[in-house]
């Protein structure tokens, strides 16, 4: 059984939801000795999420964003965790329903994603800044 674990950083992006997929594998030259076997991605960050979707068509992550922002919208008057700004608290419970990690097949060295899928950043702050993403691959 083979395992690497690495720590990957991610350039910063705006807020939005942004395709990672090709800068992951190419941090990640130990998947093509994998035969079978998993990959898990798991950001360490309470603010951006992971997840896994439409690789293809650049709307589908423009409505995402306008999806999410009306689901957890800024200044809304219930929030009490508002010292880090108006996008924070709406970041943290974007994260949570998105959730912070996915984990993928490996088949034959490669990523076993369907054909239009692809792993998005969800960054939900304005500002969000680099983001650490720890990468484990377990196979043969």
């Amino acid at each position: 059984m083979y395992f690497i674990q690495k720590r990957l950083r991610l350039p910063a992006v705006g807020r939005g939801f942004h395709l990672i997929t090709d800068l992951l594998v190419a941090e990640l030259p130990e998947l093509e000795q994998i035969q079978v076997g998993t990959a898990q991605f798991f950001i360490q960050h309470t603010s951006a999420s992971l997840s896994i979707n439409e690789n293809a068509d650049p709307t589908v992550r423009h409505d995402f964003e306008q999806f999410f922002n009306r689901l957890a919208p800024e200044n809304a008057p219930y929030f009490k965790h508002t010292l880090e700004g108006p996008d924070d608290m709406p970041a943290h419970l974007k994260a949570s329903l998105l959730g912070h990690a996915v984990q993928v097949p490996i088949t034959r060295g490669e990523l076993a994603l369907g054909t239009w899928q692809g792993i998005y950043l969800g960054e939900h702050r304005t500002h969000g800044g680099r983001r650490w993403v720890l990468a484990t691959l377990m196979g043969q």
